[in-house]
């Protein structure tokens, strides 16, 4: 079946788009909700704060490094059975964690299970089965569909996931979490197929280490994956560390959940707008847009003295920027090499996002416990913020053509 060009969508289409947006929205909503857990399980188990730090930093390092072998092998087998595998493995991962009575079971069920198995049932390879069944005209929006329903999972589970952790403690809540995430393994039969089949002419006929090598040597891949380095760094940091952050502040109980649960709120609309809005205009002058704003959110936030109000209102900012690079970078990315091997190639950057979302965790523990301040990763994420606005301004938004098929003999 080739590629969707005729502007149409069907309604199989829209399923699959709505079966995948759920699949986003519980994988992503129990992502998010980690930093929740960070006290309690410390607590618990009598650790500082960078020891579970290093776990949730072990988790997005997995994460990200698994995206590519991952989205290959989705790109090879076929979507469903990863997305199938995946959605089992991380609900084993978060009884283990419920289970744990050390502190390398810690590391072992939060930070390798739920880290590798996390690359089945997120970005790169559920926006991969969107792009194969919506019209290229539309796969920024749709993108941008997918990641605000996505989002829905950090606004409702948060606040739930605050709930069931005050009234049943962390190790019920999260007994209750993987009940709520073997809901992905049914949902994957609906996300079966390959990217291949719907590949047409010379993309069709383009192996994957040629697709690759194209990759490689274009300098406007290279930006983007180095923006989402970025993008992981300054998100995961806020997301892991900031109830802590709170905490520490002397706010009150109930505002690291509602925070969260705000930045989702407003990424939702965030996603949304921006994605439809790269199907209209320059998605690198967006992204730039967005890495320099996010820049100058957070150090407005540093400089006025903290209190309920203004992280109500840092949350409501930082949150409509939140993820709204995703739909416009792996749309750039599919629009730059085609999608049969989007999987793969959109892999490849979500693990420079982890990359950078590994350092700003593990960071931001690691200085916390030495310093007990968290003022100096912030400083980073601001400037890290500008380079990545100036990263994005020379690249070239124009297909590359795919590597004629080698000549029989």
């Amino acid at each position: 079946m080739p590629e969707n060009t005729s502007g149409k969508v069907s309604n199989r289409a829209i399923l699959i788009v709505f079966c995948a947006s759920l699949v986003l929205l519980f994988s992503m909503g129990m992502r998010q909700s980690f930093g929740l857990f960070q006290s309690p399980i410390s607590q618990a188990f009598g650790i500082g704060i960078s020891a579970f730090s290093f776990s949730l930093a072990l988790q997005n390092l997995l994460w990200g490094v698994s995206q590519p072998f991952v989205g290959a092998i989705a790109d090879k087998f076929g979507s469903g059975r990863v997305i199938a595998v995946a959605g089992i493995l991380q609900a084993l991962g978060l009884v283990w964690l419920a289970t744990a009575s050390s502190e390398w079971e810690l590391h072992a069920s939060a930070g390798i299970i739920i880290g590798i198995s996390g690359a089945g049932t997120t970005w790169a390879v559920l926006l991969s089965v969107i792009a194969r069944n919506v019209p290229e005209s539309k796969r920024t929006l749709f993108f941008g569909i997918g990641g605000s329903v996505g989002t829905g999972g950090q606004i409702l589970l948060a606040p739930f996931n605050q709930f069931t952790i005050l009234n049943f403690g962390w190790v019920g809540a999260l007994l209750i979490l993987a009940v709520m995430i073997s809901m992905i393994v049914p949902l994957a039969y609906i996300l079966k197929g390959k990217t291949e089949d719907h590949s047409a002419g010379k993309e069709q006929a383009e192996t994957l280490l040629q697709t690759l090598d194209r990759a490689r040597q274009h300098s406007g891949y290279l930006f983007l994956t180095a923006g989402f380095f970025v993008c992981g760094f300054q998100v995961m940091f806020v997301m892991a560390h900031l109830p802590t952050f709170l905490l520490n502040q002397n706010m009150p109980d109930w505002l690291p959940g509602t925070a969260i649960s705000l930045i989702g709120i407003t990424n939702l609309i965030g996603t949304f707008g921006f994605g439809y809005l790269g199907d209209k205009y320059s998605k690198k002058y967006l992204l730039s847009i967005l890495y320099f704003s996010r820049a100058v959110v957070i150090s407005i936030f540093l400089i006025f003295p903290i209190s309920v109000t203004s992280v109500l209102i840092f949350c409501f900012c930082i949150g409509f920027l939140w993820l709204a690079t995703v739909p416009l970078t792996n749309a750039l990315v599919g629009q730059l090499f085609g999608i049969k091997y989007l999987a793969t190639l959109a892999g490849i950057v979500f693990c420079s996002h982890q990359l950078g979302s590994f350092s700003s965790i593990w960071l931001g523990g690691y200085l916390y416990d030495a310093t007990g301040s968290y003022t100096l990763v912030w400083q980073i994420a601001i400037g890290l913020g500008i380079v990545a606005a100036l990263l994005h301004l020379p690249i070239k938004e124009t297909a590359t053509a795919p590597e004629p098929a080698p000549a029989a003999e």
